[in-house]
């Protein structure tokens, strides 16, 4: 076949350099990876700020977009998952505040009472279980916004490290909001 054929200029045949400018580079295949680790715990971390899931799904979207654009602009690769999660937080905010000129601001924790198991036929424990997941859950929407974040990115499973920087704060910072959250919660749970 003449496609087959190496030209002669350049020692490479047609099909081959076809072939190779259709398989993915090895940063889109970076970049996958991260998505696919890391797409998931971003678009919690997006709706615990209150974003409707079509919106947050697009800001995933254009995290990785941005993140596909940093690497390939040969930029540093330390800590791509803070990297990665520092973006999400200032698309978040800036989806936020461009809500809140279009509409009322409204907050959102995520409703976990659908997801509260069917833990048997005994209605006593099952108003207990609700009682006590109001608590909770009112103790989180009463915390301060940073200390809301510093929570949520923590239950994602960043560092401390990580959380000061997505949020921009100090490594102390973090770790007393954090303390002083779960102080909170642990006292709501003992009521």
């Amino acid at each position: 076949m003449a496609a087959d054929k190496p030209n002669s200029l350049t020692g490479f045949s047609f099909a081959r350099a076809e072939a190779a400018a259709m398989r993915p580079s090895r940063l889109e295949d970076e970049v996958v990876a991260l998505f696919d680790q890391l797409r998931a715990p971003v678009l919690r971390y997006l709706l615990s700020f209150g974003i409707a899931l079509a919106d947050a799904e697009e800001i995933v979207q254009e995290v990785f977009m941005a993140l596909f654009q940093h690497l390939r602009q040969k930029k540093s690769r330390a800590n791509l998952q803070g990297w990665v999660f520092r973006v999400a937080h200032n698309f978040a905010l800036k989806h936020r505040l461009k809500s809140r000129r279009q509409a009322e601001r409204f907050s959102y924790v995520p409703d976990l009472s659908a997801t509260t198991e069917d833990r048997g036929p005994d209605p006593e424990e099952s108003v207990a279980a609700s009682q006590r997941q109001q608590r909770l859950l009112s103790v989180v929407r009463a915390l301060p916004e940073q200390d809301q974040c510093c929570l949520s990115l923590r239950a994602e499973g960043l560092r401390y490290r990580e959380i000061a920087e997505v949020l921009g704060i100090s490594l102390g910072s973090v770790a007393a909001s954090l303390e002083k959250s779960l102080s909170r919660l642990t006292r709501a749970e003992q009521i």
